[in-house]
C-alpha cells in the first residue's frame, strides 16, 4: 500500500533533501500544499487528516503549533516525525536514533511521535552511549566535545554568506556554551554532568566531524583504547548505517560520507601518553538530518 507523506516546511534545506531522497520511490506519495497556504491552519488540518505521516521541518515554535494541530484531529491525526529541536527530550516522544540501543529501532517503528536527532548530537551520542552503557565513561565524567560542520547546517543566512563568498574560512560559534543540542546529548548519552561542547563551521557545504578527547586514566577502570573500540564495535555489530573503522593515518577529513546515511567512528590513541580521541564522521545533511529522517519514516511506515 502506498503511504502518503506531507513535508511541512519542505522549502528548507532538510525538507528539500528529504523530498529529493523520496522523489524516486514508488511506495510513497508526497502531498504538497500551495505556497500561499503554508501557514493556513485549516488547509494544513485537511492535509494532516489525509496523510499517514507528517514530517516537520520547521522552527521550534511552528513545530509545536503543528503538533497541537495534529493532536486536535484525534484518531484522524497523522503520525509525526519532527526534525526540529522542539521535542527531542520531551515526554511522550521517541528519539529517532535507531542505533541508540537494543530495541530502539522497534520503538521508532511503533511510535506515533518521533523526534529526529540533531546532527552534532548524532555524532556525540553515537560515541558516548555505548561507553556509558558499559561503564567505560561515568555519567558524571567531565567531558569536552569538539565538532566541525559544513555551512549547510547553519541556516539560510549562513548558507547565503558562504555561497556568496563572504563566509569565513573557519569559525567557532555558540561561544555562550549553550548550544541547543546539549540537552539531547546529555539525555541520550546518559551524562549527568554538562559537557563542554564547542562547535565550529568550515568553508565546505556539508560533512561533519565530532570528536571526543579522553584521558584514559581518568576513566573508570583506566581502560585501554582497545577496550573503547571493542565496546563500540559490540554495540554496533550488525548495524547497517553505523560502523567502527580502524584509523588509517594521522588526518581525517569531514566530507567522505556526504550523500549517505552512514556514520563512521574511529578510535585514535597514544598509549604512551594514555590518551585517546574518538571521532565520528557523518554527513550533517544525511545521518545528521534528512537521511536519518528517511530511515525513521521507513521504520514508522514499515517500508
Amino acid at each position: 500500500m502506498i503511504k502518503k507523506i506531507f513535508i511541512d516546511g519542505e522549502a528548507g534545506t532538510t525538507g528539500l533533501q528529504i523530498r529529493e531522497i523520496l522523489g524516486g520511490r514508488d511506495d510513497v506519495t508526497l502531498v504538497a500544499i500551495a505556497p500561499e497556504k503554508r501557514k493556513d491552519a485549516e488547509a494544513k488540518a485537511e492535509i494532516y487528516a489525509d496523510v499517514d505521516l507528517v514530517i516537520l521541518c520547521l522552527p521550534d515554535a511552528a513545530a509545536k503549533e503543528s503538533v497541537a494541530l495534529a493532536d486536535s484531529l484525534g484518531g484522524k491525526g497523522p503520525r509525526v516525525l519532527d526534525a526540529s529541536t522542539a521535542h527531542r527530550v520531551a515526554p511522550g516522544w521517541t528519539y529517532g536514533f535507531p542505533e541508540l540501543a537494543a530495541g530502539q529501532g522497534e520503538a521508532v517503528a511503533a511510535a506515533r511521535r518521533v523526534a529526529n536527532p540533531g546532527c552534532y548530537a548524532t555524532g556525540a551520542i553515537a560515541m558516548l552511549r555505548p561507553l556509558t552503557d558499559v561503564g567505560l565513561i561515568a555519567p558524571d565524567q567531565l567531558l569536552a566535545i569538539n565538532a566541525v560542520s559544513g555551512y549547510s547546517g547553519g541556516g539560510k543566512q549562513m548558507i547565503e554568506a558562504y555561497e556568496s563568498g563572504t563566509g569565513a574560512p573557519f569559525e567557532l560559534y555558540a561561544l555562550d556554551l549553550e548550544h541547543k543540542h546539549i540537552p539531547e546529548i546529555m539525555a541520550y548519552g546518559r551524562l549527568r554532568n554538562r559537557p563542554l561542547f564547542v562547535p565550529s563551521v568550515g568553508n565546505f557545504r556539508q560533512g561533519m566531524l565530532v570528536s571526543l578527547p579522553l584521558a584514559l586514566d581518568d576513566l573508570p577502570g583506566k581502560p585501554e583504547a582497545g577496550d573503547l573500540e571493542a565496546a563500540l564495535a559490540a554495540h554496533y555489530a550488525g548495524q547497517k548505517h553505523v560502523r567502527i573503522v580502524a584509523p588509517d593515518g594521522g588526518k581525517l577529513e569531514p566530507q567522505a560520507l556526504n550523500g549517505t546515511n552512514d556514520l563512521e567512528i574511529r578510535v585514535f590513541a597514544n598509549q604512551a601518553r594514555r590518551q585517546a580521541l574518538i571521532v565520528a564522521r557523518l554527513d550533517n545533511l544525511g545521518k545528521g538530518a534528512s537521511g536519518a529522517a528517511v530511515q525513521n519514516l521507513q521504520l514508522m511506515l514499515g517500508l
